[in-house]
């Protein structure tokens, strides 16, 4: 698994309450407990850190491997 990957998963794993371990690449963040207040608020912090990355990127694809993609 790439840094980033590594850096979003421990960065999901804190909002959903869970061990980053519990989080595969592929799972659907949605299914987990992924809600849209705290997709919002990563959207916005990984803007603020200068991504180009939109609420509906993040909904379309719910998935470690492909955030990763667009962070990338």
């Amino acid at each position: 698994m790439s840094e980033t990957a590594l850096r979003l998963r421990a960065q999901v794993a804190e909002l959903l309450y869970v061990e980053p371990e519990e989080i595969g690449p592929d799972d659907d963040l949605l299914a987990a407990g992924m809600d849209s207040i705290r997709l919002m608020t990563l959207a916005e912090q990984w803007r603020a850190e200068g991504a180009e990355v939109s609420f509906p990127d993040l909904v379309e694809r719910p998935t470690l491997a492909a955030w990763a993609e667009l962070l990338a």
